[in-house]
């Protein structure tokens, strides 16, 4: 289970970080950076979000090798 948490840095600015848990104890943290404005924070709650997701986007852009595959 992944979820993602919140907390305020030395600084003063907002960190976040993705935590997994597993049979109650959390195994693993992903750092994902820090901020102190509420539209950094937002962008940081996003990519956490598409960490948790397990970055559903390519590494690589494969379509073009693809479609030349399906034309032959």
């Amino acid at each position: 289970m992944a979820y993602i948490r919140k907390f305020v840095t030395g600084s003063g600015a907002t960190g976040v970080q993705v935590c997994y848990k597993e049979h109650g104890e959390v195994v693993r943290t992903v750092h994902v950076g820090s901020a102190k404005t509420e539209n950094g924070i937002a962008k940081l709650e996003k990519k956490a979000r598409e960490i948790m997701e397990g970055g559903t986007k390519p590494l690589f852009n494969l379509e073009k090798y693809e479609r030349k595959a399906d034309e032959k």
